[in-house]
Order: C-alpha cells, then structure tokens, then sequence
C-alpha cells in the first residue's frame, strides 16, 4: 500500500484518516476532558479536518467538549453531526426524532454548543420509520439554503432510503459501519450505489469497537458490555481473530489498529475511515498507518487472519439492530 490519497467530501480534501469524538463522552467507560481536548488538538496539528460528532452524545456533552477544543480553530476543522436520537436523564435511549421543526431545533442547539455558525455535514443518525426520508432530506436543504449547514448526510441507510434522499438533497456522505469485522455494505448493495453516485463512504467501527487491539468493557455504563460480539459465547471465536490479524500485522511491521485502518484504506480512495482515539498516544498509532509502505501481500494476509463473516455476534443488540436501515436490507 503505497502513501493513501487524500479524501474528497464535501468539497474539499481531507487527510484519509478523521477522528470521531463519541467516544470522548459516551459509551466507553470514563474519559478525561483535558486528554480529549488535547487528543482534538493534536489530530488538528497532524493535518486532520473530519471531525465527527452526535448531538446526542453524552446527551450534548460531547458537542459542548468539541466547541472548547475548537475555540480559535475552527477553520481547520470540518464538522460532522449526525441529529435525531432521544435520550432520558439516566442516559438511555428513549426514541428518534427528525420530524421538520425538531431538526430545527436539535440544530439551533448543535451551534450553541459547538459556538460556530455553521455544521459541515448534517445528518440523521438513522433512517427515521416515521418521517419519510424525503422530508428529512428536504429540510436539511432548506438548512443548507439559508446557510447554516455546508452538506447534507446520511447514517446506517440502505440502497432505496439513499436514492430517495440523494433526489431530493445531495448526499453528500454516508456514514456507516464498515471495516475488517463489518463487510455487510460490500453485499448489499450500499457500497455500489454509493459508488455510482459519487457519495463517499465515512467508515466508523474499523476497529471493532476494541476487538481489534484488546480493549474490552471498562463496566456496566460501557455499553460493549450489552453487545453481542463480546458475549462470552462470541468473545473467544473474535478474540481469536483479533489474535490471528495482530500476528499478520508483526510480520509487516504493524501493530493491530495499524493492520485494520490499513486494510481499509485499501478500500478505496472514496473512504475515509474513522477512528475513535481518546488518548494523543492512540492518535499518533493511527496517524502513523498512513506513513506504513505495505506491500499488496500484508493488506491480503490481514484479511485472510479475518475472513468475511467470520465474526461471531451481530454489531448491536436486537433493539438496535431493528433501527438499522442498511441492515434491514441486508436481512432481505
């Protein structure tokens, strides 16, 4: 794998590697804000630009963390926000909304809590059951007409949700699970259409969530301790995938997360995989796959170690895998 080519979305280049920040906030246990402050600063100094985020992580924490780590910076970062999912005070997850006056709101609040005038790229977390796609891309281009948002994107949608949306508004982006342990878009159809439309593809998951480098549940408030790939019953079949990548990623000179991110670059230069770094150590490992001269043979040894469909558990629990568009339709 020769130097990977920069990523073209929303109008701009960007450094083949973006930062998703959910982590920072949610789902994985404690964080430390100044460590994420720092690890936001230090992918902005390295030349990174997508900067990913939900407003419903850590119910707007994580959007008021990244409006402070992008005080004076705010021109060097491209913003993605994904709208829409409904959280209670425990934290849990109570429904979705991209009704037309609710986007509106959920934005209002997006820009008071990121200080900015603007997002980059805007788009529901999930293909809504009771809005009609059309409508949600409808607004968001209203949004992009009166010039509080720069491009209109999608989370987890199908074929059929991504062209009936893209007729109405560009999709500019489709952000969806894809890596080593999650090749469903290859199959069914998502990927293609992407391709023939032009839309870039924003890969989240590369790592596994942790499978891939050993990181596991830090508690009951980590939610990978409800998903189905660290189940007892699966853990032992993934971590021994885990353990067969990260010796073919020793015999290239690669550490596992390097051998993930580099297959993924692999993919094409039409995406850009996303990682979750919470830590500037954890960064700079990332960062440094796109300095790594892997020969053809090390991308082909990294996904013999983690053949299609070897993992063992779906990538959700039951409940949320039901709200998935794009897994709807590879269930069909």
């Amino acid at each position: 794998m020769s130097s990977p080519l920069p990523r073209r979305l929303g109008g701009r280049d960007h450094l083949p590697l973006g930062l998703g920040c959910m982590g920072m906030s949610d789902f994985y246990g404690p964080a430390d804000e100044a460590t994420s402050i720092a690890t936001i600063h230090a992918a902005l100094d390295a030349g990174v630009t997508y900067v990913d985020t939900g407003d419903f992580y850590g119910s707007g924490h994580n959007e008021t963390l990244l409006g402070r780590a992008l005080a004076g910076r705010r021109d060097r970062a491209f913003v993605a926000v994904k709208f829409g999912a409904l959280r209670d005070p425990a934290g849990g997850f109570v429904g979705f909304d991209a009704r037309p006056a609710s986007i509106r709101n959920f934005l209002a609040m997006t820009l008071k809590r990121l200080g900015t005038d603007h997002v980059d790229l805007y788009m529901p977390a999930r293909v809504p059951a009771d809005v009609p796609i059309e409508e949600v891309a409808g607004t968001v281009g209203d949004l992009i007409r009166a010039g509080w948002v720069r491009h209109f994107g999608l989370s987890e949608a199908g074929p059929a949700s991504i062209a009936r949306a893209h007729a109405v508004t560009p999709v500019a982006a489709l952000q969806i699970e894809y890596g080593l342990l999650s090749r469903s878009i290859e199959a069914n159809g998502v990927l293609a259409l992407c391709r023939e439309g032009g839309i870039p593809v924003t890969a989240y998951g590369v790592l596994g969530r942790g499978l891939i480098g050993g990181s596991r549940p830090s508690g009951a408030g980590d939610f990978r301790a409800h998903s189905p790939r660290f189940e007892a019953a699966n853990l032992a079949r993934n971590e021994a995938l885990a353990a067969a990548l990260a010796a073919a990623a020793a015999r290239f000179g690669a550490t596992p997360a390097q051998a993930a991110i580099a297959w993924v670059l692999s993919r094409g230069a039409d995406i850009l995989p996303l990682v979750g770094a919470r830590r500037p150590d954890r960064l700079a490992e990332a960062l440094a796959t796109l300095s790594l001269h892997l020969p053809a043979e090390a991308i082909a040894a990294f996904e013999a170690a983690v053949p299609d469909g070897a993992v063992a558990g779906a990538r959700y629990a039951p409940d949320q895998m039901a709200m998935l568009d794009s897994e709807r339709v590879a269930a069909a």
